[in-house]
Order: structure tokens, then C-alpha cells, then sequence
């Protein structure tokens, strides 16, 4: 079984990080550091901050990415904003309270080290990426503006309007190709890692396939980051870019690198609602539109058909300020979709499928005037316009949840190294500091601060311990059974099939179906059971009937999707299995059993207060379930509540 030592340093919760960066991390001296090779796999916010901060210290840099440049990352997806605890309003916030805020959100399930570091590491954030020229909202007399998200009393969210993912990817991409102009960073575009290669147990190395010419190449290295965001397309509808897949971090699973928490998936409160079954993706509103939306559904069911500006206001139920008044419409994610679950749910929901409820502005209009709305949100109102062809100026948004973000992921250790030594994991990718939930904000913070403020201390202290100048041969026997192992994936694939099975996409359609229905936003014990019989025959109907059009040796997307749907139908059981195991409920895992009598979440801290660490044993195997206990030292459990 796998070790999942945390390697938390010792001493008081705030000192943690300064003393260990001071006192215990290992450093490798200048001279050395062009002598070591990492390859960074992935180029959004943590991947390109890795890439340019770790080049700028003199390692060799090798960073690929699937798209034809870093800036389609999927982190330039990402509206409302990023969080950092500089109290600029003097409202109360501090460093400590963005981390009790933050493991409270993850409603107990996160380290408290790890946590805590990020926390003291967001005032940095702010500093490196006004440095960059990234354009943050300002006040009236020039100092940065802060809006506040949910599961926040506070207002900590710096915001460049509803485009903060891409200005900041942008400022971590100026710095990234500064470093490649200089030399110190090689990029490869359009090379998507296929396989992990493991030589003595420590991770050497890659292999990729380039997407526009099929050819598949061999790549090593001393060390191996990933920063490939998370698996949610799992559910086939999200609202991740369509590309986003799990097949770099999948196949480190299998090649022993435990997967945590894979059951964790954050279900966001305000998306555009489905309309059919043509949509290839859902499209988020920003959280940062419950600052001034007003969110409610009508009180009696008969009234649901009928315009909103027909609905008296003494019929409409404000449900979240009813339930939740210390938070009103910024009450957390989890939270938030539950409730307008449990509205539709009564009958009460509106739109055509009865899947909505409305985002209202009209009071907001009333404040600040249509102008001064639009001023904080155009560009947001803009997108739903175009999508739905109505303007929520003049009537309500109609929004629902949706598959938005992963809080599990490959595990780490407090130097974000996975149980593979020399493979470190980063952003979304790893499990690290969300806990059960995410809150708003949290996850632009968390990219960067990883890419530009820990791993470049933690990294080196495992390189201290690798001799320089070792770094493998490409032509040895383990970079050639793992190149053989992604040939022989490819050839399997495009195997002549049935063709009854229907294309890639029907396939994931499918899969899609099942994983909403049985581990969705709720999950029962017969539901999971029943998507663990359900998707390893799918897995095995793909496998005997799916026909991928094309060859290998050039440009085939349905080849590429094939590859990643393989990965999904697997990564699908596994999210069962481990909610399944998971008996309680907690942030975005909630089991329909283990509820209060109001409908919140009923954790069992006894039992499962740990990380459960999945171990692959092979296909058609019970993979092996680890644990790493989650040990409080300054925060004391309790029930979450936002009342």
C-alpha cells in the first residue's frame, strides 16, 4: 500500500511555511540548477507561473501544452475574480480568516498546513500580477477594488470585470514567453501527454503525441510537473472548455500516483441552464453576480409559467435570504445549488424544463441605474444575451447548477509531490487545499500561488537530493515499454469496431447521463451501485463496438477523443467507488442518507475525517483505497452552518 505521508513541517500553524523555507528545505546552488531539466505539462495559470518562475531560477524548462498556444488554458475561462486577504476594505479580513473561510468551505476536509499557506501566500499574488500590468478593478482614488463571493463575510475578490482569468493568464503568459525568448524555456504546442515514465520508482520522464502529425516522441527529465486543470468533462456537460480532459493525470494514476477524493466535484449555482440535448458545454455566470442578483423561484407552482414581471413580489420566494440570512445570495457553492435543487425539485422551478430559477437585477438597476450595473457585469450580461437572446437588464437571469470545478485530484504531500517522487502536481490537477468544497475565488488563487510561491522552494529540495547530470536515456527500456504501452492504446482504438456502439461522442453522451444520475449533485447508495454496474459495461461496449474514423500518424480529433472518453469511463467508476465508500456527506459529496432534517450536509468526522487515497492495481481489479488522516490543530470541527 501506498504511503501517503503528508511531510507537514513542525511548529505554530503560522509559522509553518517561513520556518520551513528558512530552515529546512534543501537548496541547489546556481551552477547546478542549469544542469537539472523539468518538464512542466500544462501552460495555464499554474502551469505557465511554474514554467517562468522555475526558468527564471535557472532550471531548464520543457513546457507542453495541448493547445496551439497557452492562452486558450482553460483558466482564461474563469470571470469573478481572485482572492487575497490585503483588507483593503478594513472590514475585517486577515490572513487567518481566509483560511478559517477556506477550510470551512471545504467543510473540513482540506490540511490545515496547506491551507494556511495559501492564505499567506495570496497577498503576494496581488503584488506579482499588478507587477505583470494585470488591469485590476480600481476605486474612484486609484487603490484596487474587492468584491466579496460566497462563504465570505468579507470582501477579498480582486476582479479585472468578468474577465479575471484571462488578464491573469495573460500576465502569467507575458512572463512565460519573456523566459522562452531568452531561451530558458522550450515550448511545445499541440503535444499532449499520453503516458508517465517511472525509472526506480521516481518519475523521468513523458511521452506525448503531437496532435497535428500523430507522431509520438519520448521526453526526459529530472523532474515532472503536471498542471492540467481538472477532470469535471467526466459529466460530459460542464462548463469546462470542451478540450479539458483527465488523461495526464489518469495515466500517473496508473503508473502509481494516488488519485484523492476523486468524488468531489463542485456543482456551481449559476449557469446557464440546459436547453437540449445538441449543447456540447454549459456556459457559467459569475458568481460575482450574487453580489447584486437577487435569487428566487415563485411561491406557488401555478405561477411558474407565467413572465416575472407578472409575479407580485409577495409571490416571490428570496430563498436563499429566507434560509440563509447571515449569507443571503453568497451563501457557498455546494450550499447554494442544493437549494435550488430541493426548489425545482418542489415544483417550483422555472423556464421550459422547470430546470431554473431566476438571477434578478432589478433592484440592483434601481440602486446603481442600468449603467452602473453594466459598468460591473456588461461583458457577463453580454455573454447571456448572445446564448439566450434576452437581456437581463430587462428581465431576470434564469440560471441552474452545473459541473464546474474537481476538488479531487492526484495526491500530494505539503511540497504539492505526489506519492511518486519527482512527480509534483499543481492547480487543479492535485487535491490539495479545497476540501469537499471550493470557494469562489479560490481557485485562480490557489494556480498561481503554487506555480509562482511553492513548488520553485519545493521542487528544489527534491532536486537537491537527485544527482545532477543523471537525467535518464530516452532509448532505455522504460521510456520504450511506455512508448510501446501508448502505441498499443492507439492501436486498440482503431481496431475495427461493431460500429452499433455509435460514435466518441454518443459514447460520452452516455457516460455523461450516468455519472449525473448516479453521482451527481446527489448521490444515494443505490444510485452509485447502480452506476457501478452501468459504466463497466459501457467501458466494455466501447472497447467491442466504438469505430474512430482515421489513422494514427496524422491530425485525428475523434482519435483524440477517443484516447480521453477511455480515460473518462474509467476515471466515472472510480468517482462511484469512491463515493460510494465515502459514507457521509460533506461539501459536494452529498449522500441522500446522510442528511439533517433542513437538508444540510451531515458529516461524519469519526470515521471519515481523511483523504482517501486511490491506488491502481490493474484493469478488471479492486484498486486499493488509502487513508490520510486530516489532523486539526487550530480549527475545531463543526457543523457548517451558514445560517
Amino acid at each position: 500500500m501506498a504511503n501517503l505521508e503528508s511531510k507537514i513541517p513542525s511548529g505554530a500553524l503560522p509559522d509553518k511555511w517561513r520556518k520551513y523555507k528558512a530552515e529546512s528545505l534543501k537548496l541547489v546552488n546556481p551552477a547546478n540548477k542549469r544542469k537539472y531539466e523539468v518538464i512542466v505539462v500544462g501552460a495555464g495559470l499554474a502551469g505557465s507561473s511554474a514554467s517562468a518562475t522555475l526558468s527564471e531560477l535557472g532550471y531548464k524548462v520543457k513546457t507542453f501544452v495541448f493547445h496551439d498556444t497557452p492562452r486558450r488554458a482553460h483558466s482564461i475561462a474563469a470571470q469573478g475574480g481572485v482572492n487575497a486577504a490585503k483588507n483593503y476594505q478594513n472590514d475585517g479580513d486577515s490572513v487567518y480568516r481566509l483560511f478559517y473561510d477556506t477550510i470551512k468551505g471545504g467543510d473540513y476536509r482540506a490540511r490545515e498546513a496547506n491551507v494556511h499557506r495559501l492564505a499567506e501566500v495570496s497577498v503576494n499574488i496581488i503584488d506579482q500580477c499588478v507587477a505583470q500590468g494585470v488591469p485590476f478593478a480600481r476605486e474612484y482614488g486609484g487603490l484596487l477594488a474587492n468584491r466579496s463571493f460566497g462563504g465570505a463575510q468579507v470582501s477579498r475578490t480582486f476582479y479585472a470585470r468578468g474577465q479575471t482569468g484571462q488578464q491573469l493568464l495573460l500576465g502569467a503568459y507575458s512572463a512565460l514567453m519573456k523566459q522562452a525568448g531568452a531561451g530558458a524555456v522550450e515550448i511545445f504546442p499541440n503535444e499532449e501527454m499520453c503516458d508517465l515514465v517511472v525509472i526506480d520508482g521516481q518519475a523521468k520522464g513523458i511521452i506525448t503525441r503531437n496532435l497535428n502529425t500523430g507522431e509520438i516522441r519520448r521526453w526526459a527529465a529530472d523532474a515532472v510537473i503536471l498542471a492540467t486543470g481538472g477532470y469535471g468533462n467526466v459529466f460530459n456537460l460542464s462548463t469546462y472548455a470542451r478540450g479539458s480532459n483527465a488523461t495526464a493525470i489518469w495515466r500517473a494514476y496508473k503508473r502509481g500516483a494516488c488519485f484523492a477524493n476523486p468524488c468531489y466535484t463542485q456543482i456551481h449555482p449559476t449557469c446557464i441552464p440546459v436547453s437540449g440535448d445538441y449543447q456540447s458545454k454549459l456556459t457559467l455566470m459569475s458568481e460575482s453576480l450574487r453580489n447584486d442578483g437577487r435569487i428566487w423561484v415563485p411561491k406557488k407552482k401555478e405561477d411558474c409559467g407565467k413572465p416575472p414581471a407578472e409575479i407580485a413580489e409577495e409571490d416571490r420566494d428570496y430563498y436563499l435570504e429566507r434560509i440563509y440570512p447571515s449569507f443571503g445570495n453568497l451563501a457557498p457553492r455546494d450550499v447554494s445549488s442544493r437549494a435550488a435543487k430541493r426548489m425545482c425539485d418542489e415544483g417550483r422551478g422555472v423556464g421550459e424544463t422547470g430546470l431554473g430559477v431566476y438571477l434578478d437585477f432589478a433592484d440592483a438597476i434601481k440602486r446603481f441605474g442600468e449603467a452602473g450595473v453594466k459598468e460591473r457585469y456588461g461583458n457577463l450580461f453580454d455573454i447571456y444575451h448572445e446564448i439566450t437572446n434576452e437581456s437581463a437588464y430587462k428581465t431576470p437571469m434564469r440560471i441552474y447548477p452545473a459541473v464546474h470545478y474537481t476538488m479531487g485530484g492526484l495526491w500530494v504531500d505539503y511540497n504539492l509531490m505526489s506519492n511518486v517522487p519527482g512527480l509534483f502536481v499543481l492547480g487543479e490537477a492535485n487535491f490539495s487545499d479545497h476540501g469537499a468544497n471550493r470557494l469562489g475565488a479560490s481557485a485562480l488563487m490557489q494556480g498561481l500561488a503554487d506555480g509562482y510561491f511553492v513548488v520553485p522552494y519545493t521542487i528544489g529540495n527534491y532536486l537537491a537530493g537527485v544527482k545532477p547530470g543523471s537525467r535518464p536515456s530516452v532509448d532505455g527500456p522504460a521510456f520504450k515499454e511506455a512508448e510501446e504501452n501508448v502505441r498499443n492504446t492507439f492501436k486498440r482504438l482503431l481496431a475495427p469496431g461493431t460500429g452499433k456502439g455509435g460514435s466518441v461522442n454518443d459514447f460520452h453522451k452516455r457516460l455523461g447521463k450516468i455519472m449525473w444520475e448516479c453521482c451527481g449533485m446527489a448521490r444515494t447508495k443505490q444510485t452509485l451501485e447502480r452506476g457501478l454496474k452501468e459504466i463497466p459495461a459501457l467501458r466494455e461496449e466501447y472497447w467491442k463496438t466504438v469505430t474512430v474514423p482515421g489513422s494514427a500518424d496524422n491530425l485525428n480529433q475523434a482519435l483524440e477523443r477517443a484516447n480521453r472518453v477511455a480515460d473518462f469511463i474509467e476515471l466515472g467508476e472510480l468517482m462511484c467507488l469512491d463515493a460510494l465508500t465515502r459514507e457521509e456527506s460533506c461539501g459536494g459529496h452529498f449522500r441522500e442518507e446522510h442528511q439533517y432534517p433542513d437538508g444540510e450536509c451531515k458529516r461524519d468526522d469519526e470515521n471519515f475525517a481523511h483523504v482517501a487515497g486511490w491506488e491502481w492495481q490493474g484493469e478488471g481489479k479492486q484498486q486499493i483505497r488509502n487513508v490520510e488522516p486530516l489532523n486539526y490543530e487550530t480549527v475545531k470541527m463543526s457543523v457548517r452552518s451558514y445560517k
